[in-house]
């Protein structure tokens, strides 16, 4: 017998959240069918949406100074702020965003090259976490920062 092959590109609305979308397909002839009842097929298939999230940091402090070996001072430098953002672009809800962020905290010689002083959270839940405990940090030495683009 012969056999049609096509397919069916659905767009759905913003405005209208669905979990599931059915497609009735019918054929039809003019010939006489011994078995016409096998010309409707009805299919129901899960819509899953697809997320458009964009992530973006930006700080107020662009330029950090690196002292020499040997030459490491113990106070803290000038205060910086920094700030991640997660925006949903698409038109559906997104549920369950977990955004981790590792931030470096020892240099050469396990000098304290940041220290978190406080986290402000907008319409999110934030916590700030130390390593977790059988995982030590390494800390970099000067010279491999010459191979880090940042």
């Amino acid at each position: 017998p012969p056999q049609v092959s096509f397919t069916l590109e659905l767009e759905f609305s913003c405005s209208i959240l669905l979990d599931h979308a059915e497609v009735m397909l019918q054929a039809t002839s003019d010939s006489t069918e011994a078995t016409p009842e096998d010309n409707v097929v009805k299919l129901s298939v899960p819509i899953r949406y697809e997320p458009d999230l964009f992530l973006s940091s930006n700080t107020n402090l662009h330029r950090y100074e690196v002292h020499p070996l040997g030459t490491v001072t113990h106070s803290s430098g000038p205060e910086f702020t920094t700030t991640a953002k997660v925006q949903n672009l698409g038109c559906y809800p997104v549920q369950n965003v977990t955004l981790h962020m590792a931030l470096p905290a020892l240099g050469h010689r396990q000098a304290t090259i940041l220290s978190v002083t406080h986290v402000l959270a907008d319409n999110a839940t934030c916590m700030l976490q130390p390593l977790s405990e059988g995982k030590q940090v390494v800390p970099v030495p000067p010279e491999d920062l010459l191979h880090m683009d940042r």
